[in-house]
């Protein structure tokens, strides 16, 4: 099993950044996610918590012997669950994979919180495990760790692509507010 985990600090508060997680897809820095599905949302009428369960659908880039030798599509499915609590100010979003999960499961978990150095800020956390399953074991470090370094390569292409979003999302956010003056 291996595991993956980054911190990152976005310069914007915690109502934008989570606003414009929606909007993270598509971008041009992650064409392989070709569809975001929702499938289930809901509000609890009790403590505000928003939870969405949504369906990904990737095209992964991975060599056709490779994955004809899996009995694989190059199109596969992540679930996410997410939940936002407007309160405690938390948005956090766990995944797995759907596809090839006999092979290799792979579980993820961000989290977006209020900077504790800074409110005006927002920090992110992700974190992943990796394991590759026992028919494979003979090949099982190896696989890992090229899984791992990939996924640090997609984590780190995925989270320049959203502070684009989240960039775009500002600027749409703060043009659409009126002005003290022009009231």
């Amino acid at each position: 099993m291996k595991f993956f985990k980054s911190v990152h600090t976005f310069d914007y508060e915690w109502n934008l950044v989570s606003a414009a997680q929606w909007q993270k897809y598509p971008n041009d820095h992650c064409p392989h996610v070709q569809h975001v599905d929702v499938l289930d949302r809901r509000v609890d009428p009790n403590t505000g918590i928003l939870t969405t369960e949504r369906l990904i659908t990737v095209k992964q880039n991975m060599p056709r012997l490779l994955l004809k030798i899996m009995g694989a599509d190059e199109t596969q499915y992540v679930r996410e669950v997410s939940t936002i609590d407007p309160k405690q100010k938390t948005f956090t979003l766990t995944s797995q994979n759907l596809s090839l999960c006999n092979i290799m499961k792979c579980n993820e978990e961000i989290s977006y919180i209020v900077s504790p150095e800074n409110p005006e800020k927002t920090q992110f956390t992700q974190q992943a495990t990796l394991s590759v399953g026992s028919f494979l074991s003979r090949w099982e470090s190896t696989i890992e760790d090229f899984s791992i370094k990939r996924f640090q390569q997609n984590a780190q292409v995925g989270r320049e692509g959203f502070l684009k979003v989240l960039e775009k999302f500002v600027v749409m956010a703060e043009s659409s507010t009126p002005s003290p003056t022009s009231a």
